[in-house]
């Protein structure tokens, strides 16, 4: 049975994205203060998605766009056919769900523009009007790879490489690495009706200079594996109050951290705790203090990620510590999954540009030899190659639970708030408690999410 070919995507990628200005509203991006209010589609850099024609649609949803091409008008209007297929509506009721959630965000973000007022506002709404035909354009060159259509990407790519500018803002800099992904995904994808699947070779991962040094800026500068750790240690000392040895299965292996960093603190902390030292610390570097790794087990059968958790419930551990990202970036569309990405790391790019300055070398790297390849792999890869499948603490919760562990509250969520006023080198980061999990964000963004658990 042929596999399918890369990027031959159900009936509802091949539908067109609707980009009309409530569409795009539908994602909060921080560094887009109006992502579409008062903005009309630029005619240079929408103007040719107007004439791309569409390839051939399967039998199965014979719906047609009309003269408008591959945009909807901009009233939105839509053909019966359409609305009539399914999956279509499947995939649009995916967007009408983020604008629910961020419409009253957006509100209040207009609300305290229209406050500020003055020469500044008005640089800014000027800049943020850049930014949405960049958003724009960035969306139409997804679909277009999306369909196949590899002369009308081509197209959009060079213009989106003149825009989307590294040393930009925070929107143009996390464009630039979306851009490189498209291009990788453009490069390998196939015609309507060929059969077989081509895409990259799993890559092992080598640890050269450039991203080496990326990791451990990510690690001093940014709080997500930081906060990782605390949570961690936290709660391995209190599940092991009392007890004389401690044993370690570590499935991160330090994430590559040469130094050891969570394993030298946890032991200065149980070398100071009051009562009966411990004796014993093995760390035989399979842990179930699994930081920023069980995403990468995560495949379309599901049935990898079920049998290493199987495994880890056959060594009856007193505690297991799960931190992910929060985000889905495991679903089986890609537009679906470029959307999500894209709104995911807007957040983690703004973050970055509160923190440090446009030319610092520090942000650089990290942008671009670090979240660049997450996001590279999010975007160009499939089947095996594509490792960052990141799920949200729902499915993660669901996971666990089917694997016969029970989450243990972290009473912890006071600790955490003074460990991340001491650490933060900026306001914008904020940790809730969701569902038994502590979520570190951006605002109102989730970046990750920590649990605990026990078998039952």
């Amino acid at each position: 049975m042929a596999t399918p070919v890369l990027g031959d995507e159900k009936s509802n990628e091949e539908n067109v994205l609707d980009l009309s200005q409530s569409t795009i509203s539908s994602y909060h991006f921080p560094s887009l203060s109006k992502l579409a209010k008062n903005h009309s589609p630029s005619p240079i850099l929408l103007g040719e998605t107007r004439n791309y024609k569409r390839l051939k649609q399967v039998p199965s949803g014979d719906e047609s766009i009309g003269s408008e091409g591959n945009f909807h008008s901009g009233e939105g209007r839509t053909s019966t056919n359409s609305l009539s297929s399914l999956p279509r509506l499947q995939f649009r009721d995916h967007i009408w769900s983020y604008n629910q959630r961020y419409l009253a965000i957006e509100a209040m973000e207009e609300a305290a523009a229209v406050m500020m007022g003055g020469e500044e506002h008005k640089v800014q709404e000027e800049g943020s009007g850049d930014e949405v035909k960049l958003l724009q354009l960035l969306i139409a060159c997804a679909e277009a790879v999306a369909c196949r259509d590899k002369a009308h990407a081509s197209t959009l790519l060079s213009l989106l490489r003149a825009n989307a500018l590294v040393f930009g803002t925070a929107f143009q800099r996390v464009a630039s690495c979306f851009v490189r992904g498209l291009s990788d995904r453009l490069a390998i994808v196939q015609p309507h009706g060929v059969v077989g699947f081509i895409g990259p070779a799993a890559k092992i991962l080598a640890f050269t200079s450039e991203k080496d040094e990326a990791l451990h800026l990510v690690y001093e500068i940014c709080p997500q594996i930081q906060f990782s750790h605390f949570i961690a240690n936290a709660s391995i000392l209190e599940a092991f109050e009392g007890e004389s040895s401690v044993h370690v299965v570590d499935l991160s292996m330090t994430l590559g951290l040469p130094h050891g960093h969570q394993w030298r603190k946890l032991i200065q902390s149980l070398a100071n705790r009051k009562g009966k030292p411990v004796s014993c610390l093995r760390n035989t570097g399979v842990v179930i203090n699994s930081i920023l790794q069980l995403h990468c087990v995560v495949k379309e059968s599901r049935g990898a990620l079920n049998s290493v958790l199987q495994k880890l419930h056959e060594l009856s551990p007193k505690v297991f510590v799960l931190v992910e990202q929060d985000s889905s970036h495991h679903g089986p569309f890609f537009l679906g999954r470029f959307m999500e990405a894209l709104h995911y790391y807007s957040a983690i790019f703004d973050s970055l540009d509160t923190m440090l300055p446009r030319y610092d070398t520090r942000r650089a790297k990290m942008e671009q030899f670090f979240f660049a390849e997450e996001i590279k792999n999010i975007v160009s890869c499939e089947g095996p190659a594509r490792v960052e499948r990141h799920e949200r603490v729902d499915q993660w919760c669901w996971r666990m639970s089917r694997a016969r562990f029970q989450a243990m509250p972290l009473k912890m969520i006071t600790q955490a708030k003074q460990w991340l006023r001491k650490t933060s080198v900026c306001e914008g980061h904020t940790i809730v408690e969701e569902k038994n999990c502590l979520v570190l964000g951006w605002k109102s963004k989730p970046i990750i999410a920590a649990s605990c658990w026990k078998c039952t």
